[in-house]
């Protein structure tokens, strides 16, 4: 008697055409059309189904531990699966700060126990986020995915040189919140003509890329490597796309929201307030851009849930962030490929591929790999209810809207984590 596996049958492979797909023991054992079914064996019939490396989502927000009523890894990690993602790297703006061996381990401890995907977290760059003080970049950096101050910008030129100077010794990945508060001046969305209209205050583009500039030209001068989170303007892009001319070993990451919306589609309503802001016309074309020439290397959600409560004083006092998890895929299905932006075959690269080089993390369809598989409907037109989200946090501004395109089955180590193939 050989091993029991699963055979993904008759799926199209994306980018290779119809094939089969086996599985044993969590890993992909053999690649190729028509493998003959054996006694024993389980079948996943994904006849008319597009078959992917399940995504990975570098930058979520799951809460815990700390703030368990906004959301938890049990909750989160549900909806990562529904949306295709067999991996999530959570922030670190947690209570207490994952800055040291003993708070990592506690926040470790809750997803041994509830994660019903991989979670692969970030520590604090600095003790407690608040810039002071490095944490111990030796003990810490073998049990995470990267370094992050997230929800803050590391504020002091000497404070991220000496990161890096730290990341740099252990091949550690420096990911930054890039945000200069001297020039946020109180603003809470992008300050364009939204802004202007009416009566907000404004974050201008430069809180985001003036950082940038600073971070890209320490990394150069180590060596390090450097990833920017959320970007949102035409200047970061820019950076970048010059930095790797360079061959500086910068990466970047930008939103799905921020790729459709600008900030015009703007209502008085907190769905649509998150941290970067929705940026101007120019600025989501300087995005989509980036993400066609290779410059924007991965999708990230910025996952961030928040209560109700929170997110119902409006524009102005509503918290920062939205969540995203669960819709991904089909926004940007929707909005940028079946609209000939870009190749499905592009999408899968910044959801998954990408992802995974750049942050080091297993899986794939390769033989060999780690068996993380997503089965893609891509046909299947359905409405955004927030109401059936897996995720406690509810508020996203593609609530109600019509897409097209949506996750069948997600498997993670050659077992199914959500499964939507029959309804």
């Amino acid at each position: 008697m050989g091993q029991k596996r699963t055979i993904i049958k008759g799926g199209n492979v994306i980018g290779r055409g119809v094939e089969d797909i086996a599985i044993v023991d969590g890993y992909i054992s053999e690649r190729g059309v028509n493998i003959v079914v054996e006694d024993g064996d389980e079948v996943i019939d994904a006849t008319g189904l597009a078959v992917a490396p399940a995504f990975v989502d570098v930058h979520v927000h799951l809460r815990e531990p700390g703030f368990g009523y906004k959301e938890r890894i049990a909750t989160g990690t549900m909806a990562a699966a529904r949306g295709g993602y067999t991996t999530v790297c959570p922030m670190p703006n947690l209570n207490p700060v994952p800055d040291s061996v003993e708070n990592l381990k506690m926040q470790q401890d809750i997803i041994d126990r509830d994660a019903k995907i991989e979670v692969l977290p970030y520590a604090a760059i600095t003790v407690g986020r608040k810039g002071l003080e490095l944490v111990d970049v030796a003990a810490l950096h073998d049990k995470v995915c990267a370094f992050s101050d997230d929800g803050s910008g590391v504020q002091v030129d000497g404070m991220m040189e000496r990161a890096m100077t730290e990341a740099v010794k252990y091949d550690a990945l420096i990911a930054a919140h890039c945000e200069v508060e001297e020039l946020l001046k109180g603003g809470y969305i992008h300050d364009g003509e939204y802004a202007r209209q009416h009566n907000h205050l404004g974050i201008c583009s430069e809180s985001e890329w003036e950082q940038v500039k600073r971070d890209i030209e320490i990394a150069e001068r180590l060596g390090c490597r450097y990833h920017v989170c959320h970007i949102s303007t035409k200047e970061t892009v820019q950076l970048v796309r010059e930095a790797k001319a360079r061959g500086v070993k910068v990466t970047c990451e930008t939103g799905p929201h921020y790729l459709i919306f600008t900030d015009m589609d703007l209502e008085e309503d907190a769905r649509w307030k998150m941290n970067p802001p929705l940026r101007s016309a120019e600025d989501r074309a300087a995005l989509v851009a980036g993400i066609v020439d290779g410059t924007i290397d991965m999708i990230a959600t910025d996952h961030a849930p928040h209560s109700i409560e929170e997110k119902s004083k409006g524009l102005k006092d509503s918290a920062m962030g939205i969540v995203g998890l669960e819709t991904a895929f089909a926004a940007l299905n929707t909005h940028l490929v079946r609209k000939g932006i870009i190749s499905l075959e592009r999408l899968v690269e910044i959801m998954s591929l990408n992802p995974r080089k750049v942050f080091r993390i297993a899986g794939g369809l390769e033989v060999g790999e780690r068996a993380d598989v997503v089965l893609l409907d891509l046909e299947r037109e359905w409405r955004v209810d927030s109401n059936n989200f897996f995720s406690m946090g509810k508020v996203t501004m593609f609530d109600g809207r019509e897409m097209i395109g949506d996750v069948a089955m997600t498997i993670h180590r050659g077992a199914v984590v959500y499964d939507n193939k029959t309804k």
